[in-house]
């Protein structure tokens, strides 16, 4: 290991390329342009043993997040660690379509149910300084991961709650003019469990019950009544559950339910209101139920 450069830890570390650079430019506290700068460079002794034995780790499974304890998303690097679910790209959906839905203009309120890491609710923070955000998980330590991500990135327009979705929500709270929610949503039978970085994310982050609607049963029954008029929900669910998603919209009495689609084309995101249209998060592949 003396002597071993960038070049040949990168090689030597027997991973996909990107999770070799990533980690390794996580180790040098630096970034992959600089690793691409430097390849030729020699690697202190402590610097390659940190280094290989986060290859190690992630030969066996672990996720890079995890390994780091960063993932960005929307733009932000976000703390993520074993107590929640690492952000993904098509969340991103979610966030985009939730702020259609929100005026930069005016004072509105978003509530933001099983919240993780944060992500979601501080990125609607930080894109509408104007809206006062509520983010709740049922997680103590998930709540810690993401109150810590709030202090970093010095908002004060997020509040934390801890409550198993509405259950701790008081009368005072008011109405919403927006909810969003990314809640477990994967069968409990589903095989993909088992496989790759979900093996190591909170089993309570991604399984929704016997057929992955569980959670969303609880978040789209329990909207109007805590949606303002015209307000609206928006929520994440898995691919091939939008129609059941929408199904579950109608029999609340939400009105225009419609779904959107990330950027590998999968239909990620639904949305409705208390009443009235969605116009104003409609894109090129929403479908109205009407």
């Amino acid at each position: 290991m003396v002597g071993v450069t960038v070049r040949q830890a990168l090689v030597q570390a027997g991973l996909a390329p990107i999770d070799a650079q990533v980690l390794l430019a996580h180790v040098l506290g630096t970034d992959r342009a600089w690793l691409a700068a430097h390849a030729t460079d020699p690697l202190v002794r402590g610097d390659a043993e940190a280094f290989f034995t986060l290859a190690r780790r992630r030969r066996d499974g672990e996720p890079v997040a995890y390994l780091t304890g960063k993932r960005e998303f929307w733009g932000v690097s976000i703390t993520v660690d074993p107590s929640v679910l690492i952000p993904r790209p098509e969340t991103e959906t979610l966030v985009e379509c939730a702020l259609r839905m929100l005026p930069a203009d005016r004072r509105v309120r978003v509530l933001d149910l099983g919240t993780g890491s944060g992500a979601i609710g501080l990125a609607l923070a930080r894109e509408r300084p104007l809206a006062q955000v509520l983010a709740t998980d049922v997680s103590v330590a998930a709540l810690a991961v993401a109150t810590r991500n709030g202090e970093r990135m010095k908002l004060g327009n997020v509040r934390w709650l801890q409550s198993d979705w509405y259950e701790r929500l008081s009368g005072d709270e008011g109405a919403f003019d927006l909810i969003v929610s990314n809640p477990p949503y994967v069968a409990d039978a589903d095989p993909h469990l088992a496989e790759g970085d979900v093996r190591f994310e909170p089993a309570t982050a991604l399984r929704g019950g016997r057929d992955g609607l569980a959670a969303l049963r609880v978040v789209i029954a329990g909207a109007p009544a805590r949606l303002a008029p015209g307000a609206g929900l928006v929520v994440e669910h898995g691919y091939d559950q939008a129609d059941a998603v929408r199904g579950l919209m109608r029999a609340a009495g939400l009105a225009d339910a419609g779904v959107f689609r990330d950027l590998a084309g999968i239909a990620r995101v639904s949305a409705a209101t208390k009443a009235g249209a969605i116009s104003n998060c409609a894109n090129p592949d929403f479908r109205s139920e009407s």
